[in-house]
Order: C-alpha cells, then structure tokens, then sequence
C-alpha cells in the first residue's frame, strides 16, 4: 500500500506556491545573467571579472540548495518519523561549530558546556538539524566580529540550550512571529542577507515534535534563543510514547 503524506501546514496553497516561486526566481536570475554574461563576453573579460562571476554563481546556487531544502523539509514535516536515542550534547554542538565557523571567519564561537551535562533523549539527526539552524542563524544576522556562545546546563527535566549573539536585536513584538513561515523580522542586518523565512519554522517544529520547547529573548542587541530538550529514561519514555 503506498501512503501519501499531505503537508497540512500549506493552508494557503496559493500563498506558498507564491512566495516560493519568488525566493526560487531570484537566485537562478542571478545564476543565469552572469553564466550568459560569461559566455558572451568570456574574452573581453578580465580574471578579476571572471573570479567575481563565478563566485556570484557559487553563492546563489548554494542559497538555491538550501532553500529547496529547507522547502522539502517543511513538506516532510509531517510525515517524519523520529529514532529517539540518548544523545550527548557537546559532541554535536562541537560539530555545528566546526562546520559554521568555516563560513564565518570573522566570527569568535565559544562553546560553555560542563562534561555532567546531562544526556538528552532525541532524534540526533533532527537535533544537530535544530543546532545548525540556530546557530547559523546567529552567525548569519549578528554584527561583524562578534560573539556567538553556545552554552548547556542541566535543567530538571530537560537540558536548557542557548545560542546567544550580538546584532541589531529582535522586539518583543516579533518573538512568536520568526517562528511562522516566510516570516523575516525587518531590520538592517536582515535586509543585507537573504534567506528564505524557514529556518525557525522547521526549528521549532522540530523542537516540539522531539517534545522540546524553543522560545527567543533579546535585550539592548543581544539575542538569546533557548532550547529545553528532555531528558528521561529510554525504555519509561518509550513506554509512554506508546500510550499516547
């Protein structure tokens, strides 16, 4: 029997057939122009010329595959079947950072996390999925030269994880609207970076499908954003997994 999975998230189909059609324009203009300009003009220009281009079209292809993945994992969102297993937290953050800090050079990342940090029951995969949205995104929309620290600590029942950095700040007004899709708070450093407004979305859905909770908090510029991941014994949360 073959089972399709609907996304029930695309309540306004014209909306999202809309605002995809526009992010997916954008890039593959750019990557046409300048792949036409080059093979129009590849003799009349100079290696500087030519170096620019191409970095031009490597740029917009990579924002062309991360926003067709990002499209492709809210249409999966539903339809995800998570492996919930203990997970230690610093190997992974350690990871993100190692994969992040190559593309932010000019960024200091400070990891915080004591070795008692308690073990977190989650879906590592979707997890280091979460991590690397959110720090990402710190990088991405923080001033430059700054500080990104990304700290853990034992929290009752859960494991509290922040990822704090230093930019332009978010409102209150705004906290629970980045969480919507295609929803990009309106500042300075978000009008120089493109992005699809479908990070957070797939985040905290993520976050809440592991039963974890995400919330943001920003002050004078510095933006901090929490997540609280459960933790429990494997076979008692099993258990009642399987009572719902």
């Amino acid at each position: 029997m073959i089972t399709i999975c609907y996304n029930i998230y695309m309540d306004n189909y014209e909306d999202f057939i809309s605002t995809v059609s526009h992010e997916l324009r954008t890039p593959l203009t750019s990557i046409r122009g300048f792949s036409q300009t080059m093979l129009n003009s590849w003799d009349k220009l100079d290696d500087e010329s030519k170096q620019k281009f191409l970095k031009i079209i490597e740029e917009q292809s990579n924002r062309l595959i991360g926003l067709v993945e990002n499209m492709l994992s809210v249409t999966k969102l539903q339809c995800t079947n998570l492996i919930l297993k203990e997970v230690s937290v610093k190997p992974v953050v350690n990871t993100i950072v190692s994969l992040i800090k190559n593309s932010y050079q000019n960024h200091q990342f400070f990891v915080e996390i004591n070795e008692n940090i308690n073990k977190i029951l989650a879906d590592r995969d979707k997890f280091q999925q979460v991590l690397m949205n959110l720090v990402e995104n710190a990088a991405k929309y923080s001033a430059e030269n700054s500080h990104i620290i990304i700290s853990a600590e034992n929290c009752g029942d859960f494991v509290s994880i922040k990822v704090v950095s230093t930019g332009v700040g978010i409102d209150e007004a705004d906290y629970e609207r980045i969480f919507e899709k295609f929803s990009r708070v309106d500042n300075p450093l978000t009008r120089k970076v493109e992005g699809s407004g479908l990070g957070l979305f797939i985040t905290k859905n993520l976050v809440e499908k592991m039963d974890g909770k995400i919330a943001v908090e920003s002050e004078n510029g510095v933006t901090t954003f929490e997540v609280l991941m459960p933790v429990s014994n494997i076979e008692q949360q099993a258990r009642s997994k399987c009572a719902q």
